[in-house]
């Protein structure tokens, strides 16, 4: 339990990361941001494939499979939505819209998993959602209300939506790959994580040339292939390949193996409460008193959902009747 609820933070710290990268070269589209991520990590998983053909090798068709369906929604679709977002409404609002994660995998995880992972009592988990949910809300009014998102009606709504979207790309992702995990304790997380690195490859080249051409029609003024600043570009999608998507799905892995699903959830408001340290930091001013309260009572909602006990439900009893 412990050494799973430290990957979990390993990864947190990682994949806060992203929410800041879009700030770094706003000017750079989403989707060529999110392709040219995946891309680099596609190009990076090469070797690391190669030294661990072996096992990667013993995954059957249907695995690999899952690995691209993972790899399509929970990485390019999950950070075009993601990065458009935090580009209409900025790093915080979009950072709290995806902190609702800790609210909404374990609630579908009690649904969805309860019979193998155990199921915890809704009284006990209420509070801890309830105290997750009061935060996030309070960090949004008070970005808000401190003016710091330029509003307008339609950017603003459609980066609410497109955040929205991401949550849900990311919840299914979570609870998938934690499925197939724990379904194959004997596949090590970090073959599992380079296996899903390697099926973004093909994916992430075609839509990068996609974008490439697709630009050079609507903006033609936009430097291509890697934009106007290349260096700061090529170097924060390595960085972030590296960083968000390797080192941060082999963390996540680790401790998807190690902890229930259900406790799992609660774990990823870590990502979110990097993303607003290094929103913070790059501002570099100190959170409002509103917003340190919101993130207090994110921190005390985990901590309840750590600590809450899921129970094994009963096996059912099949009566046999004399002579059957």
């Amino acid at each position: 339990m412990f050494a799973g609820v430290l990957f979990a933070l390993a990864a947190g710290l990682m994949w806060g990361l992203i929410f800041v990268g879009p700030l770094i070269v706003p000017e750079y589209p989403a989707a060529l941001q999110s392709t040219g991520r995946y891309l680099a990590l596609g190009l990076i998983a090469i070797p690391i494939a190669w030294l661990g053909r072996r096992r990667l090798m013993q995954l059957s068709s249907r695995d690999w499979w899952t690995a691209l369906f993972l790899s399509a929604v929970g990485n390019l679709i999950y950070y075009v939505c993601l990065a458009s977002a935090i580009q209409r409404t900025g790093a915080p609002v979009s950072t709290m819209i995806i902190g609702t994660l800790p609210v909404v995998i374990p609630v579908f995880a009690n649904l969805l998993y309860s019979q193998r992972d155990g199921k915890i009592p809704w009284r006990q988990l209420a509070p801890s959602l309830l105290l997750i949910a009061i935060g996030l809300v309070l960090v949004n009014y008070a970005e808000l209300r401190g003016g710091v998102v330029d509003f307008d009606l339609w950017r603003y709504g459609s980066g609410i939506a497109l955040a929205l979207v991401s949550v849900v790309c990311w919840a299914w992702y979570a609870l998938r790959n934690a499925r197939w995990l724990r379904e194959n304790p004997d596949k090590p997380p970090m073959m599992w994580a380079t296996a899903q690195g390697l099926v973004t490859l093909p994916m992430s080249l075609v839509g990068y040339v996609a974008v490439c051409l697709w630009l050079s029609h609507q903006q033609s003024s936009f430097a291509l292939p890697f934009g106007p600043r290349p260096a700061v570009f090529i170097t924060l999608m390595i960085a972030i390949a590296v960083l968000c998507s390797w080192v941060g799905a082999l963390c996540w892995n680790e401790a998807s193996q190690r902890l229930p699903t259900v406790i799992l959830g609660p774990l990823i408001v870590f990502e979110t409460l990097a993303g607003l340290l290094y929103t913070f930091l790059m501002r570099q001013s100190p959170p409002p008193l509103m917003t340190a309260l919101g993130i207090l009572l994110l921190v005390i909602g985990v901590v309840l959902a750590v600590r809450a006990k899921p129970q094994k439900s009963p096996p059912s009893i099949i009566p046999v009747t004399p002579g059957s």
